[in-house]
């Protein structure tokens, strides 16, 4: 038998913010986040290319 969890339950892993101010930080670091050709020209750094392969047309 399951054990029914709290409506309000989170688990301490969940990559969720917990709350209001943690969501609002999330999106100030969201709108920052450097372009792939940023990353490129100005870090000499890769982008992840699985997130970032075009398919083949």
């Amino acid at each position: 038998m399951k054990k029914e969890l709290d409506k309000n339950y989170v688990p301490d892993n969940s990559s969720m913010a917990p709350n209001f101010e943690d969501m609002e930080n999330l999106g100030k670091q969201m709108e920052n986040r450097r372009t792939n050709q940023e990353l490129k020209e100005e870090y000499g750094k890769k982008p992840d290319p699985i997130q970032h392969e075009k398919e083949d047309e």
